[in-house]
């Protein structure tokens, strides 16, 4: 996990030599500046606590103590090529279990639609379409993995993956898991309500997230979710165009703006705290 990163290296070494008197590993990458990484997510409590108190006074002579206690010769620098790193050290830097299941489970989808049609994969995994299936809850939220072409399925895993990913690594399984369930079933809804029960594909959520991961950034300026404004710009302008009639009738545009407003929704709930 990124924790944050330094534009000197030597105040990137004297936080890591103190994290690790108090038991924290802490890895360098020089990626133009120094970037501090954790491997174990459940220490992060204690590294932002510990990070906050050291760029209030960096200059502290426990932080020098600690370098002369540790006897660190070895700055643990990992350089990263001018090509960047390989795509499986990205993957796994910006993926975890969750993202990852729902992209194979997605996958996994779309190769059974391939052989098997459209209509067998509704039947299995659509949206409940008479009361009689109401009661199969999972209908409610495996919409999501269904994708009825190869390019639906790329653009929404790519999205998927990008800010899904991101989110996971940064906030936690719980809290992605959480926001894509309610996007799941509000833009499952919202969609239902205009085009029926033939629909499916994680684009409503993917709005979800972004929406959700732009408004957490631009009200919490410590916000590990930074992805600019061009990106939710972006899904704005498409949406726009959905509601024009450019793209004609049959879009999920119902399912997008419910996944925006359900985004900016979670995320102002989250991040009340900081605006006080």
């Amino acid at each position: 996990m990124r924790i944050t990163q330094f534009t000197h290296l030597r105040m990137a070494q004297a936080f890591v030599d103190y994290m690790a008197t108090r038991g924290i590993t802490l890895r360098i990458e020089q990626e133009g500046n120094y970037t501090l990484w954790l491997d174990d997510e459940s220490q992060l409590s204690v590294v932002e606590n510990e990070l906050n108190q050291f760029i209030r006074e960096p200059d502290h002579p426990r932080y020098q103590a600690a370098s002369w206690k540790t006897e660190n010769t070895d700055s643990g620098i990992k350089y990263v090529s001018p090509a960047g790193p390989s795509l499986k050290v990205r993957m796994k830097e910006m993926a975890g279990p969750l993202t990852i299941g729902v992209s194979i489970a997605s996958i996994l989808v779309y190769l059974l639609i391939a052989l098997g049609g459209y209509a067998q994969a509704i039947a299995w995994l659509g949206w409940p379409k008479d009361s009689m299936q109401h009661f199969q809850i999972w209908r409610w939220f495996s919409h999501v993995l269904m994708n009825f072409s190869l390019l639906a399925l790329l653009i929404n895993l790519l999205w998927w993956f990008y800010i899904g990913g991101r989110i996971e690594k940064q906030l936690g399984s719980g809290k992605l898991f959480t926001i894509a369930l309610i996007s799941a079933l509000l833009c499952g809804f919202a969609q239902s309500r205009f085009n029926g029960f033939w629909f499916g594909g994680l684009s409503g959520v993917d709005h979800a997230l972004v929406a959700y991961a732009w408004l957490h950034a631009m009200r919490d300026e410590r916000s590990p979710l930074n992805i600019g404004g061009g990106l939710m710009g972006i899904f704005v302008v498409w949406v726009v165009l959905e509601a024009t009639g450019v793209f004609g009738a049959n879009t999920g545009l119902p399912s997008h703006v419910a996944g925006l407003l359900v985004g900016l929704a979670m995320a102002f709930v989250d991040t009340r705290q900081k605006k006080r």
